[in-house]
């Protein structure tokens, strides 16, 4: 049986592990750390926005797991917040044992703590990957989904320090690139200014720490908005935010909190201690974070040149997804992406040649949009989100943003690629 070997347990990488699994192949996945679903313990928004189109497209290629997964243990469904149409939020704290559940219920082979340190190498192809035991495991064929936040250092130097957050890179470790260490250059991405890097979108709060009022319309509507003091608000945080489709100044100018389980504060950091001079946030106290009053961690600085099949260049038998594969913002983004590396690494391992989804979807326009945008210099400091910014626009501007299903199944369909991710390959 063809061996799929995929590294980091993230979204894109459970949605690789999905798709390789359905189209028939043995699959084994690494996660360095004892959970899965990396930073979508902290995240929890989906189908807001294009998003909607972009999961609604993929249940129609037959890649429905990731988000039947998000509707199920979703605790609100289609709320509204600055900038945000018809948003589900769904619940961090309890939905990574059912991902664990659904991937060993589909023969997923999971390691946990279990770091791929190092490659070993047969010309332009992975034979294995190395573990830090000193372990080898052997595959005709790897995705290389271990995103591009972190490591410590790059907090330190391009960030406000190590902020302690859901990575836990001390305890587990830092993140290693399977696609760097197979020999591939590769880039890493920019702010406006130049700069390298973006700064996490949000933070956690304890939700017993604000205030009974808050609490309830929290639990009740999903969404707070609580205006700020003038002197509290500082416009110049939304240029260093990784997601874009949240810097707008309804999140510079109010504190939005988003009911993710605990309290999903719309802000890369907000010092404590003005953060407490708030109504109702007199006892805050961050969850993730830990210094979230202080920063928060440090994304793109590890993506890899890839096609639009998403193959990395330069080595024969390596897919990557996620973050990995760009500079994509948000759940949907690296599920879909994932799907597409893992049954793309199947179709290789068995010898078929891989699919590129056409651009008549907004899936297939948004990886081959960002993969030619990000060609140039200007691109590389865009970030890229079916939620909002500059792809959103694309989306609109050429009509692939819906929220009417019978109309994005019928455009799946006839681009040819109608439950594609459900089929198994020879």
């Amino acid at each position: 049986m063809t061996k799929v070997v995929v590294v980091g347990g993230g979204w894109s990488g459970f949605g690789a592990a999905i798709a390789a699994a359905k189209a028939g192949a043995e699959v084994t996945l690494l996660e360095r750390s004892d959970m899965l679903l990396g930073t979508g313990l902290v995240g929890g928004i989906f189908r807001n926005n294009g998003r909607f189109t972009a999961a609604e497209e993929s249940i129609a290629m037959g890649g429905n797991e990731p988000f039947e997964l998000m509707d199920v243990m979703a605790k609100h469904k289609n709320i509204r917040f600055p900038g945000h149409e018809h948003a589900s939020l769904y619940d961090v704290l309890n939905i990574e044992p059912e991902a664990r559940k659904l991937l060993r219920k589909m023969g997923v082979q999971i390691l946990f703590q279990t770091r791929a340190a190092d490659v070993k190498m047969a010309g332009k192809k992975i034979e294995s990957v190395v573990t830090d035991d000193k372990d080898e495991i052997n595959g005709d064929v790897f995705v290389d989904c271990t995103g591009t936040a972190g490591v410590p250092g790059y907090c330190i130097k391009y960030g406000y320090g190590c902020a302690m957050c859901i990575l836990r890179c001390h305890t587990f470790k830092q993140r290693v690139s399977l696609a760097e260490k197979a020999g591939v250059k590769e880039w890493i991405g920019k702010k406006a200014d130049g700069t390298y890097g973006a700064i996490s979108g949000a933070c956690k709060l304890v939700k017993d720490s604000l205030s009974p009022s808050i609490q309830k319309e929290l639990n009740t509507k999903g969404v707070v908005v609580v205006p700020l003091p003038e002197e509290l608000i500082k416009q110049d945080k939304l240029k260093k935010k990784a997601c874009v489709q949240y810097a707008l100044k309804e999140f510079a100018e109010n504190i939005v909190l988003l009911d993710s389980g605990p309290a999903k504060l719309m802000t890369p950091f907000f010092p404590l201690e003005e953060l407490r001079k708030v109504p109702g946030f007199e006892h805050a106290r961050y969850e993730d974070p830990l210094s979230g009053g202080i920063g928060n961690s440090i994304r793109f600085m590890a993506m890899a040149p890839k096609d639009n099949k998403l193959k990395v260049q330069g080595v024969d038998n390596l897919f990557c997804g996620g973050e990995k594969a760009g500079p994509h913002v948000g759940h949907t983004e690296a599920a879909v992406t994932g799907l597409l590396a893992g049954h793309n690494a199947t179709r290789y391992a068995v010898g078929m040649e891989g699919i590129e989804i056409p651009a008549t979807t907004a899936i297939g326009d948004f990886i081959s949009y960002v993969n030619k945008e990000t060609q140039t210099e200007e691109g590389q400091k865009q970030r890229y989100t079916f939620s909002g910014g500059v792809y959103f626009e694309r989306m609109k501007k050429l009509g692939l943003y819906s929220t009417n299903i019978a109309e994005i199944k019928e455009r799946v369909k006839k681009a040819g690629v109608a439950g594609v991710f459900a089929k198994k390959l020879r």
